[in-house]
C-alpha cells in the first residue's frame, strides 16, 4: 500500500498581532491544505516595513491560541518572526510556503514598502521561499473576512500547485466585503501612488506638543494594468514583488551619461585658491607686486 502523500508544511505570520481576527481567518484556510506553523508577533506591528531587532532581546513563547496548530508568539517584528521560524521553531524543516496576513487595511501600491505583512513574506524570499501576503482592504478590527476565504484557498492551490517564481513574494489584495460579488483576480503591476502627508500639531495635557501623522492616498496612475485599477473595480490584485530594488532604467541612462571610468578630468581639478602657493620673488604676498 502506498504511503499516504506529505502535507504540505505551510508557515504563517502577520503584522496585526496574533490575536487579529485576519490571521485567524488564515489559518482556518490553510490547515485545511497542509501542516501550519504560526510564528507571529505579540502585539500589533503595521507600518513597521522590513524592520530587524539588533538592538534589544527577542522573546518567543509557545501559544494556544489556535486548537491543535503549534504557534509562537514573538516580541519583536514580522520580519524577526519568519527569522526564528526558519532557523530555530521548523530548523531542519523547509516550509512548502510562507503565507502572512491578512492583514487589516490594503497594501496595494506604495503600501507595500510599509507593510510589515509584506514584509514577512518577502524575509521569506529573501531566504529563498515561496511567500504571499495577503490583505483585505478593510482597515476596521471587525472586518468582515467571510468572503475571502474560497478565494485564499483558491490562490493559495495555485501557489502550491503551480510554485512562485524565485526571489519573488506575491502581494495579493483583496477589497472590501460589499454588496457585489468579487469580480475575479489579476495578475497586476504596482501602481504609482503615494500619500500626501502632513503632521497635525497637538498638545497633550501637560500642554506639551506632539505630532500625529494624517494623510490622503493619491493614485496618480490611470493604467488599467494596476493594482489600483483592479481593486477599484472589485477584482483581487496580484503582484509578483521583488527585493532587488535596482532601477534598471536609472541604470541604463546613467550609464550612457555619466563618466566614471575614467576619473575625475585635469580641467575638473578646481584651481588654487588665491594665496595659497608661497609668493615668488619680488612678489608681495597678496600678488599684486
Amino acid at each position: 500500500m502506498p504511503a499516504e502523500a506529505r502535507k504540505p508544511l505551510i508557515l504563517i505570520s502577520n503584522d496585526d498581532g496574533i490575536t487579529a481576527p485576519g490571521i485567524a481567518t488564515l489559518v482556518r484556510v490553510m490547515r485545511r491544505l497542509g501542516e501550519v506553523v504560526v510564528v507571529a508577533p505579540n502585539s500589533p506591528q503595521s507600518g513597521m516595513g522590513h524592520a530587524i531587532t539588533i538592538g534589544t532581546s527577542l522573546r518567543l513563547d509557545p501559544s494556544t491560541i489556535f486548537e491543535g496548530i503549534e504557534a509562537y508568539e514573538c516580541s519583536g517584528t514580522p520580519a524577526d518572526c519568519v527569522k526564528l521560524a526558519k532557523h530555530h521553531v521548523l530548523k531542519d524543516r523547509r516550509p512548502d510556503l510562507v503565507v502572512s496576513g491578512i492583514n487589516h487595511g490594503s497594501n496595494s501600491s506604495v503600501n507595500v514598502l510599509y507593510s510589515g505583512t509584506m514584509s514577512a513574506a518577502i524575509e521569506a524570499a529573501i531566504e529563498g521561499l515561496p511567500a504571499i501576503g495577503f490583505s483585505l482592504c478593510d482597515y476596521g478590527h471587525s472586518a468582515d473576512f467571510s468572503h475571502v476565504e474560497e478565494w485564499v484557498e483558491h490562490l493559495t492551490r495555485q501557489a502550491l500547485e503551480h510554485g512562485i517564481p524565485s526571489g519573488t513574494a506575491l502581494n495579493i489584495n483583496i477589497p472590501k466585503k460589499s454588496a457585489q460579488p468579487i469580480a475575479g483576480a489579476r495578475l497586476c503591476r504596482q501602481a504609482r501612488a503615494k500619500w500626501q502627508e502632513e503632521f497635525d500639531l497637538r498638545y497633550d495635557p501637560y500642554n506639551r506638543p506632539y505630532y500625529w501623522l494624517l494623510g490622503n492616498f493619491v493614485n496618480e496612475d490611470q493604467g488599467q494594468d494596476t493594482d489600483e485599477y483592479a481593486l477599484a473595480n472589485n477584482y483581487i490584485s496580484i503582484v509578483p514583488c521583488q527585493f532587488d530594488l535596482t532601477a534598471l532604467h536609472a541604470l541604463r541612462e546613467m550609464n550612457t551619461s555619466w563618466q566614471l571610468s575614467s576619473g575625475p578630468k585635469a580641467a575638473e581639478v578646481p584651481a588654487p585658491q588665491l594665496g595659497s602657493a608661497q609668493p615668488g620673488p619680488g612678489e608681495s604676498v597678496d600678488g599684486l607686486g
